[in-house]
């Protein structure tokens, strides 16, 4: 498999720290998949349409969406809710990363058609396993339709 076989992961967060986390934890994991970050839904949903600052991006669904729930401008269940009402990115696997405790959060998540939901630990190695885990899992391990 060569480099444009690999799909991007897309970190949707708004936290410059947590962001930095967890790109360094899916480096540390050694994938090779291309990692991009933005900071909020809307610039999510620019990304998946090919809009924006990401008008120019080769036409690719992403191996995973990482994405964090409390977020400006755009939540992540509002980006979460247009993702699975569209054909091109209902099947996209979606993984909340938050640090929202709140039933509600969790499942308004569910019910939208997350794929899992995992709390941000507060320690940071915690952290690092946890990403580097979802990374593998996502990116590397996790089997898709023919064509998608």
């Amino acid at each position: 498999m060569n480099q444009r076989d690999l799909r991007t992961i897309l970190l949707v967060e708004d936290s410059a720290a947590d962001a930095e986390m967890a790109i360094d934890a899916l480096r540390e994991a050694k994938l090779a998949n291309p990692i991009v970050h933005v900071e909020d839904g809307v610039e999510c949903m620019d990304f998946l349409h090919s809009r924006g600052r990401f008008a120019n991006r080769p036409p690719e669904v992403p191996a995973v969406v990482l994405l964090d729930i409390k977020m400006p401008r755009m939540d992540g269940l509002e980006a979460l809710t247009q993702m699975r009402a569209d054909n091109a990115f209902k099947r996209i696997p979606v993984v909340i990363l938050s640090s929202s405790r709140e039933e509600s959060d969790l499942a308004r998540s569910w019910d939208l058609g997350v794929n899992a939901y995992v709390l941000k630990p507060v320690d940071v190695q915690q952290f690092f396993t946890a990403v580097q885990t979802l990374g593998h899992f996502w990116a590397v391990l996790n089997q898709r339709p023919e064509g998608e």
